[in-house]
């Protein structure tokens, strides 16, 4: 018998089936691996995946449905980060999903954009003080 950590089946066939949509995505794919390191404002995720906020926001939605993501306010800015799973087995199938995303080159492109950005956020705050809070990226 396969033990399920005190889950009931029935919890974590929920838990892996929201997982397994929320990956379904390539859109929430691209969050997931710009995420995956870092806490990051939606403003970012708009400048590097070149979408709108309504579609990033409604995609990072459903990444904390699903339990894989979690959102704190800083004034009228989110900021986002991944959250891994409770459940060994959903929390394997995305750390292993995290790590296979960062050999893609268009992910890694992602990165790049992200990393670009943080640096000229840097440059901004040496040059002239604290970056209004659009601009902040937190990292843990």
């Amino acid at each position: 018998m396969l033990y399920t950590g005190g889950m009931t089946k029935a919890r974590r066939n929920a838990t892996l089936d929201l997982l397994f949509r929320a990956l379904a995505d390539g859109t929430r794919l691209r969050l997931l691996n710009l995420i995956g390191e870092r806490e990051i404002c939606v403003c970012y995720f708009v400048e590097i995946l070149r979408a709108s906020q309504p579609k990033i926001s409604r995609h990072l939605a459903y990444l904390r449905k699903a339990g894989i993501a979690t959102a704190r306010r800083e004034g009228k800015w989110m900021h986002y980060r991944l959250t891994i799973p409770g459940d060994e087995v959903a929390a394997r199938i995305l750390r292993e999903t995290l790590k296979h995303l960062r050999k893609k080159p268009g992910m890694k492109r992602d990165l790049a954009r992200l990393n670009s950005a943080c640096r000229a956020a840097k440059v901004f705050v040496d040059s002239w003080g604290p970056p209004p809070a659009r601009m902040r990226v937190r990292r843990d």
